[in-house]
């Protein structure tokens, strides 16, 4: 059985085929034969596979127990739920992640923003409706954004908000590191122990935060300012929609903004003119494909070239004896 590589769907986008995609593709394919990633992942693909660039494709631990050449998971974005990492770990897989895309979501946050506080969305609607009022309308400067989750991507959303709210405006953050006195004051940020100062005292809440719980119910909606915006760049499940639904209907807050599609959980948002979803798009533009393919090209190429690859998710497959085989020392 030849060596294979699996690719997740993705590269079979034509919207996203670049040269640099192209030239990544053609290295690869001379270290082993390259194959389109099944919808779940079992045994009965593991022949041959030495490498896997995944999409959010559930990989069985059976996939694993039978993939006896396989060295790599390597997670086309930063979404590892479905990897069953610390299984690969006891079969000496390693699965890698690839954080490219903090400057796009932290741009797609800060567009929101702006959206949200210039009522962007309702003057288009209203104006595709024959109501071509004006309405009122906030600025970005002298309000008030808080952020759930101090990150990465919410470090690079407060670098690019601290500007634009200005001398007057305020950047409030919530987080459960110890260190988050400390490092919002590096960004100019204030530091709040309680989530639901976020709620009651921001114009505007921009959740930042991994993980599938609900963080933010109905209590947190209510303590929202009535012309507020909450966006969501994160995971629809943070939030409970059935509550955020409600709570706008009620005129609790102005906006909700989801970076998921209207179906599943989310399909009671349909045609809601205020609730805006955006179908998992916040961390996709061509250039942020471009360092995934890179980054994912060469995490892949690393492994099977017995190399250790970059940002490894579960650091303790370094001591198995499969990885101390064929990892080279440096």
């Amino acid at each position: 059985m030849p060596n294979k590589i699996l690719l997740a769907p993705i590269f079979q986008n034509a919207r996203f085929d670049t040269e640099e995609r192209r030239k990544g593709l053609n290295k690869l394919a001379k270290l082993a034969n390259l194959e389109m990633e099944p919808t779940e992942l079992t045994e009965d693909d593991a022949d041959g596979v030495v490498g896997v660039i995944a999409s959010s494709a559930l990989i069985h631990p059976s996939f694993y127990q039978a993939a006896e050449k396989l060295r790599i998971i390597s997670r086309w974005g930063v979404g590892y739920e479905n990897t069953n990492y610390e299984i690969a770990a006891q079969h000496g897989v390693f699965v890698t992640i690839a954080p490219e895309h903090m400057v796009t979501v932290a741009e797609y946050t800060i567009a929101q923003w702006m959206a949200t506080l210039k009522r962007v969305y309702t003057l288009n609607h209203l104006s595709h409706g024959g109501d071509f009022s004006i309405i009122r309308t906030y600025e970005a400067s002298g309000s008030t954004l808080g952020l759930y989750g101090f990150g990465r991507i919410g470090q690079a959303v407060a670098t690019r908000a601290k500007p634009l709210l200005g001398n007057e405006g305020r950047l409030l953050v919530y987080d459960v590191r110890s260190d988050i006195k400390e490092l919002a004051a590096e960004y100019g940020a204030i530091a709040v122990d309680d989530p639901m100062v976020l709620f009651r005292e921001s114009d505007t809440v921009s959740l930042h935060v991994a993980g599938d719980d609900v963080i933010v119910n109905y209590d947190c909606l209510c303590a929202m300012k009535p012309h507020g915006s909450l966006i969501n760049p994160s995971r629809g499940n943070l939030v409970d929609d059935q509550s955020v639904n409600r709570a706008i209907r009620e005129e609790r807050l102005y906006y909700y903004v989801v970076d998921d599609p209207v179906n599943g959980p989310r399909e009671i948002h349909k045609d809601h003119s205020r609730i805006i979803c955006t179908n998992h798009n916040a961390g996709i533009t061509l250039e942020s494909t471009i360092r995934l393919d890179l980054r994912t090209f060469g995490q892949v190429t690393d492994a099977i070239q017995g190399r250790k690859p970059a940002h490894i998710l579960n650091s303790d497959v370094l001591d198995h004896p499969r990885v101390k085989a064929f990892l080279k020392t440096e």
